[in-house]
């Protein structure tokens, strides 16, 4: 079964360029030149990963990643492609649910290569044996990026669920962001402003008082720390 990616994005020459290295990789490719349109596709067609720019016509595609992560598949890798770099469009598209921010312009060969390390992320964490980690009423289910507390399931992206697992894995241990950043993100290099963007996230789902919390302590000056 060939690896489905979805390519939102409203410039016709840009969209046909990343396609064409997408499907070099032997990926089927769907595009799509608005928000719009891409909801309809998902309603035939799940991807396994989705390339989204933010400057499209009509519906946004900060208000298309909210929709797509409240409504669709949380698990499912998001790669934002835009133009715009502030912290701030970076900030939001990360606390929205995008696992990665790639700045145009950029080699679409950089780009396929991300997408390959979001899908092959992906792929470990489904062939992982069935385990778990246990904390207060969650269980972190170790192959399927999903929190259960009782018999509800929590999604959790890709990235989010790699935080989550660093953390939980490193249990009792003050963990800078730097070094949160370089173990889940795989570099030394990029926006460590990330981590407390998905330290915020997981709190949101996993603490009864995001603003006291019981499990991800922050240590100030030092980074954080994960208690069960």
């Amino acid at each position: 079964m060939s690896i489905k990616i979805l390519v939102i994005e409203d410039v016709p020459e840009m969209s046909d360029l990343v396609s064409m290295y997408l499907t070099k990789e032997g990926m089927e490719v769907a595009k799509a030149l608005n928000a719009e349109d891409a909801l309809e596709i998902l309603k035939t067609s799940t991807p396994d990963l989705v390339i989204l720019d933010l400057n499209l016509p009509g519906m946004s595609g900060f208000e298309f990643l909210k929709i797509f992560r409240e409504k669709y598949n949380n698990a499912i890798p998001v790669i934002i492609s835009s133009a715009r770099d502030g912290d701030e469009d970076i900030i939001e598209g990360l606390g929205l649910g995008a696992d990665e921010f790639v700045t145009k312009p950029f080699s679409p060969r950089v780009l396929v290569a991300k997408v390959k390390a979001n899908l092959r992320r992906g792929s470990e964490i489904s062939a992982a044996a069935e385990e778990f980690y246990a904390f207060g009423d969650y269980k972190l289910l170790l192959n399927s990026c999903v929190l259960k507390k009782g018999s509800e399931k929590i999604s959790l992206s890709t990235k989010e669920y790699k935080v989550l697992e660093y953390l939980t894995k490193h249990e009792g241990e003050k963990l800078s962001p730097e070094k949160i950043y370089r173990e889940v993100w795989g570099t030394d290099f990029g926006d460590v402003t990330a981590v407390a963007v998905y330290i915020q996230r997981l709190r949101k789902k996993i603490e009864a008082n995001p603003s006291d919390p019981h499990f991800i302590k922050t240590v100030f000056g030092m980074g954080y720390l994960f208690e069960n």
